[in-house]
């Protein structure tokens, strides 16, 4: 009988270096995969080599070992991730995260008052061919959820694929219906527009689509800049005061009650940097913002704009006169005033009587050239460069005709919209420079105001308004201490054969204060209503009265403290001073 040796003293039986069984490749392995390589061929080998010596107990040793090892190193790992996140991630970040690419930033005011935001809403689904029982997860799920449609969830229980059955459940929902332990039921979670306000300027708010696309209003207006700021985890601020706003809304939806009107607008802006503070159209819940894109003949508040022109290029001064003893004939058109004086007038009785004669008169003798400039510069023939893409062209007309610029100097023959007339008067009012409106907190990127008229023009005209406050047709509009000036306006609106005066537009633009420098902060409030069932249906009774109770309401948020003027004291009553001074005249 042979003797075998033992294996110990056969030549290369012995010891052996781990890895010489890995081959040449394993060989020209980096070093710290030469370590991992060994350590699998050890685990690999561990078990052949407790079963070549008689001892299966190390073999499931080893194989406890392993079990142990790759748990605990998950564990230590989840450990490591979760003690990091816990001590070191900002607060929050985890939420970001999880959010869509389509997260858009929050819409907030200019005193950060929420507008618009995103929430985390949950579609439900419902694969039919895993629902256990059709019946009761159709009685169950109508249950919990009433407003379901019942066809549709009918139709996806009783179906033969997975549908979606619902969009927008809120986490309470979705909590009520995953309690119910039904089969064939799953949700996803989706990004959500909500709005808190529920309706209140909702035109300029706009909204999104149910991808998270922004579809009017300023969600479309800044969609881009929504979507950078928002996945940046920062806000993004409009230029509306949320207070100023829900006052606008609240005189408006009163005017519109005691006038029983079809429609109506109200607007406030800083004249100084073109920022919109308020806007509001009525109806409320009706789909057109009237403020940028309803088009209006308004009547008497442009002889603003012609007795600015007439005084920046010199055709005329406050006391220049205008002979309205009779209408002025242009051809067979017969030209008359609402107001009638029958007598010569100076500019200044002009604007303040509201005499279509005197304006006509002023607006053909400057001529087509300078009508033409004087309305371009104010920004009365393009559309307002506001934010919105809602804000409309104007209707302008086709000839420039001297019976044409008799109309367009008391408002006629032109349709503009309410943002062009109080961006128009806001140049008016402050210096003589024309400012972009704009929805941006801080006014338009890169806006370069334009000269429209100088600033001696602009200071005549502030005084101008003021007059007619205290002493012409815009008496209603008048603000204790507040030196409110302003211009009404009165149209009949064209009803396809005739200017029906039953059917008319009444619109007051004001300004306040209408005192102290031209630099110093002012404010424009513009209130237009459409088609007053109440008579008279003129600016000065159905929209004046409106326009002096927002500047009373929203003096103390703006800054404006009552004091006493030429005029009038702080507290409304005459100044004595201009009394004892016009009756020693």
């Amino acid at each position: 009988m042979s003797v075998q040796p033992h294996p110990s003293s056969v030549r290369g039986a012995g010891p052996r270096a781990p890895w010489k069984g890995l081959g040449r490749r394993a060989r020209r392995l980096s070093p710290s995969w030469r370590w991992l390589a060994e350590g699998v061929w050890w685990i690999e080998h561990g078990f052949e080599r407790a079963r070549a010596h008689g001892r299966p107990e190390e073999d499931s040793r080893v194989r406890i070992f392993l079990v142990l090892a790759v748990f605990g190193l998950v564990f230590a790992g989840l450990g490591v991730k979760a003690g990091y996140a816990a001590l070191f991630e900002a607060v929050g970040a985890s939420y970001r995260g999880a959010a869509s690419d389509r997260s858009r930033a929050d819409l907030v005011d200019r005193n950060g008052r929420l507008l618009a935001t995103d929430v985390i809403f949950y579609a439900l689904f419902i694969d039919p061919s895993q629902v256990w029982d059709r019946d009761v997860a159709y009685r169950e799920i109508r249950r919990v959820l009433p407003r379901l449609n019942a066809d549709r969830l009918k139709g996806a229980i009783w179906g033969d694929r997975q549908v979606i059955v619902a969009s927008g459940l809120t986490p309470e929902e979705r909590a009520r219906v995953h309690d119910l332990g039904l089969g064939g039921v799953t949700f996803a979670m989706e990004d959500g527009r909500v709005y808190p306000l529920d309706g209140e300027a909702r035109h300029l708010i706009g909204a999104t689509d149910t991808g998270g696309q922004g579809i009017s209003g300023a969600e479309l207006a800044f969609d881009k800049e929504l979507r950078a700021e928002g996945a940046a985890g920062a806000p993004f601020e409009l230029s509306i005061d949320l207070r100023i706003q829900g006052v606008v809304e609240n005189e408006l939806a009163t005017t519109m009650a005691q006038t029983n009107a079809k429609a109506g607008v109200a607007i406030v802006t800083n004249v100084q940097t073109g920022e919109v503070l308020a806007m509001a159209s009525w109806p409320d819940r009706g789909s057109r913002n009237l403020a940028t894109s309803g088009h209006y003949e308004m009547g008497s508040v442009f002889k603003s704009f012609a007795v600015a022109a007439g005084l920046d290029t010199g055709a005329a001064d406050m006391t220049t006169l205008f002979d309205a003893s009779e209408p002025f004939m242009i051809g067979k058109r017969r030209i008359t005033d609402f107001h009638a004086q029958n007598r010569i007038m100076t500019l200044e009785e002009v604007y303040l009587h509201s005499s279509n004669i005197g304006t006509s008169r002023l607006a053909v003798q400057m001529g087509p050239d300078v009508m033409k400039d004087y309305f371009g510069r104010l920004g009365l023939l393009e559309r307002a460069p506001l934010e919105l893409v809602e804000s409309a062209a104007p209707r302008v007309p086709g000839d420039w005709t001297p019976t044409t610029l008799a109309s367009l100097s008391f408002g006629y023959g032109i349709m503009v919209t309410p943002v062009q007339v109080i961006a128009a008067v806001g140049a008016l009012s402050n210096g003589g420079r024309y400012v972009p409106l704009s929805l941006r907190k801080g006014g338009a990127l890169g806006a370069e105001p334009r000269p429209v008229v100088s600033p001696q023009t602009s200071l005549n005209m502030l005084d101008l308004m003021r007059r007619n406050v205290v002493r012409g047709s815009g008496g209603r509009a008048n603000a204790a201490g507040l030196r409110v000036g302003g211009k009404t306006g009165s149209a009949n609106k064209w009803t396809g054969s005739r200017y029906d005066p039953a059917v008319a537009v009444g619109t007051f633009i004001g300004v306040f204060p209408s005192d102290g420098p031209l630099d110093a902060p002012r404010y424009a409030i513009l209130v237009l209503v459409d088609e007053p069932g109440s008579y008279p249906r003129t600016g000065g009774f159905v929209a004046a009265p409106a326009v002096g109770r927002i500047a009373d309401r929203i003096a103390p948020f703006v800054g404006v403290e009552r004091a006493d003027d030429r005029w009038q004291l702080a507290d409304g009553r005459p100044n004595p001073t201009l009394r004892d001074m016009e009756a020693s005249l």
